[in-house]
């Protein structure tokens, strides 16, 4: 078994989706003075930022953003990495706030689901709406982004890689295909 990278999204391209998105959260939202961005960590949390950016600089308008781990609300820790959890960060009172969940990749929806439950704890938001970078499907849940990036239909055994200057060094996003050698 080889593994086959195929680019799906250059950094340009990334740099336009991005500008569209906040594009497209600008409309759907209308004031934007009760509007706050969550990234859900780790790619979420550069996303959110990037989209708050492109939103100032569209509007004129200085969006808040916060940074939410959803650890310890998943319901599927047998059966995913493990790693340190990091601090949920959020700027102000959600009480009637117009949220974003910023991720960036929509796979089963358990992280979203998760991500639901922790903003439940910081106060209940007048709406949550969902943005992803990258919407593969395969939902176990009903949950569905109200912004999208790019959808990409994928086989259950491809993954997506999304690569962030801030985390990675580098911005691209990558279908990785197992292929058989025979």
């Amino acid at each position: 078994m080889t593994t086959q990278v195929i680019e799906i999204l250059s950094a340009e391209e990334i740099r336009r989706v991005l500008t569209r998105l906040a594009s497209q959260v600008i409309e759907k939202n209308g004031d934007l003075s009760q509007l706050v961005l969550l990234g859900i960590y780790t790619r979420g949390v550069p996303l959110a930022h990037q989209i708050a950016h492109q939103i100032e600089a569209l509007e004129r308008v200085k969006i808040p953003v916060g940074a939410i781990d959803v650890t310890f609300y998943r319901d599927d820790l047998d059966r995913i990495k493990t790693r340190t959890p990091a601090k949920t960060k959020i700027p102000l009172d959600l009480k009637g706030k117009r949220v974003v969940l910023v991720d960036d990749v929509i796979y089963k929806g358990r992280t979203i689901r998760a991500a639901l439950n922790a903003v439940a704890e910081y106060g209940r938001p007048q709406v949550i709406r969902l943005l992803t970078l990258v919407d593969r499907g395969h939902r176990e849940l009903p949950i569905h982004p109200d912004f999208v990036g790019k959808k990409l239909p994928t086989a259950s055994e491809e993954q997506v890689k999304v690569y962030l200057q801030e985390v990675d060094g580098r911005d691209g996003v990558e279908l990785l295909k197992m292929t058989d050698d025979r």
